[in-house]
């Protein structure tokens, strides 16, 4: 296995992926699998892409993902992010359009805590007079 050209982290909800960016053919995998056969959904695998469509380096980079923690669109979300900030580190000119198109902003969106004496975070028990 080769060292990684960049490496960096992105985050949204409860997930984690951390990106390995190589120079290769443009192949992404996501937990030693395909991003096709870990993102089936079209839209997840295009919200992926998209920092390399906006930048124009498609097939420049063989990018290496472990995910981890929420679900498809979390993670998708998070993959995104790492990806924006590897190009970001590789070539500086990057930056503009990336924070344009808002790929370097991590979503600070969470799920709220459950509250002791509720049955969700807001959610109260049925009010009952007697």
């Amino acid at each position: 296995m080769t060292t990684p050209l960049i490496q960096s982290t992105g985050r949204r909800k409860r997930a984690v992926a951390r990106v390995r960016f190589r120079p290769g053919t443009g192949t992404v995998t996501v937990n030693k699998r395909p991003i096709e056969d870990f993102f089936p959904n079209a839209s997840h695998r295009m919200h992926v892409m998209e920092p390399f469509k906006v930048t124009e380096t498609e097939g420049n980079y063989d990018v290496e993902v472990t995910a981890h923690g929420g679900g498809p669109s979390g993670q998708a979300g998070a993959v995104r992010l790492g990806i924006a900030r590897a190009l970001v580190e590789l070539d500086g000119e990057l930056r503009e359009p990336l924070k344009r198109a808002g790929f370097l902003t991590r979503d600070p969106r969470k799920k709220e805590s459950k509250k002791y004496g509720l049955k969700k975070a807001r959610k109260a028990p049925q009010y009952s007079k007697r």
